[in-house]
Parts: structure tokens; sequence; C-alpha cells
């Protein structure tokens, strides 16, 4: 083995600082979207205020203030639109329900009416 000649020497890979996780998500159009069309009992307002300042917080990069409003802002998102789904589902069947009630009864009603006026006239003699 010739070690006469100089080696090439390679400077050590630089390691800088472990890549970062992710940013975190600031579901702004979700609670823009929850803001304007599905804003039951004010969830969408409190989802957009926690979204902007989600969004504020991981522009200044303080990362894990951003992660805590997003997380909260995507509570608020969900229940605004869970709220604003199976509210109108959920009254709707009861709109149904109750109208079948009120048929079945009005049914049974007339029943009831026609059997008392329709009697034979052997009570009046």
């Amino acid at each position: 083995m010739d070690t006469s000649y100089p080696r090439e020497e390679r400077p050590p890979p630089k390691r800088g600082p472990p890549p970062a996780a992710p940013a975190p998500r600031d579901h702004l159009v979700w609670a823009i979207f929850n803001t304007l069309y599905m804003n039951f009992c004010c969830l969408g307002f409190v989802a957009l205020a926690f979204a902007v300042k989600a969004r504020d917080r991981k522009v200044s990069g303080d990362v894990e203030a951003a992660r805590h409003f997003s997380s909260k802002a995507r509570c608020y998102n969900a229940l605004a639109t869970a709220g604003s789904v199976l509210l109108p589902l959920l009254l709707g069947a009861l709109i149904v329900t109750g109208v079948l009630h009120l048929s079945k009864l009005a049914q049974e009603s007339v029943g009831f009416f026609t059997y008392q006026f329709s009697g034979s006239d052997d009570e009046d003699q």
C-alpha cells in the first residue's frame, strides 16, 4: 500500500440543528367558514379568534403557543361544525316524528267522533 501520496481529506459533514417539526396548522379557513355560514352559538367567532392568534404566534416564531391556540381553534371549529350539522338533523327528526304522532292522533279522534255521532236513534226513544 502506497502512502506517499497525500490523502484527500474531506471535512466532516456539518451537523446543524435537528429538523424542526412542521409548523402547526392555524385552521383559519375552517374558522372563517364556520363564522360565515354555520355560526352555532357564536362558536365560529371564538374559533376565528383562536385561529388568528395561532397564525400570529406562528409568524412571530412562538411554535408552542401556536400549537396551543391551534388546538383550541380546532376544538371550537369541530364543535361549531358538529352543532351546525347535527342540530338541524335532530330538529328535522323531531318535526317528522311529531307530524307522524299528530296524524295518528287525528285518525284516532276522527274514529272516536264518528262512532259517537253515528249511533242509532234508539237512545232518544
